[in-house]
């Protein structure tokens, strides 16, 4: 929630655009859980009922979505016995809506 490299990294930019920051940051400092793409921050996810949802800033290509997936499914693995209501708190932002927008649903 409080990514240190994500908040406090020395180089503007260096990880996100100047754009998505204040997206993936918020004003109270919690930073949602993202996707990064050759270190860059290209998405978020959150987990569901369902597994995770996987929400891209902008079209990603397919190796891009496959190694994303691949990561998902596993992390998908590990949250499978906990309460995705945990993750509750980050459900608002999805709800006025991301930038972009291509998203994937991976099962748990």
């Amino acid at each position: 929630m409080w990514d240190s490299t994500l908040l406090a990294h020395a180089v503007p930019g260096r990880f996100m655009s100047p754009e998505v920051r204040p997206v993936v940051v918020r004003r109270n400092g919690d930073v949602l859980p993202c996707l990064l793409v050759d270190g860059q921050v290209a998405g978020v996810w959150r987990a569901t009922g369902d597994g995770l949802e996987l929400t891209a800033f902008h079209q990603l290509g397919r190796a891009a979505w496959r190694g994303l997936t691949a990561e998902a499914e596993n992390l998908s693995a590990l949250l499978a016995g906990r309460d995705p209501q945990v993750y509750r708190r980050h459900g608002h932002w999805w709800d006025k809506g991301l930038p972009g927008g291509e998203s994937v649903m991976v099962k748990g």
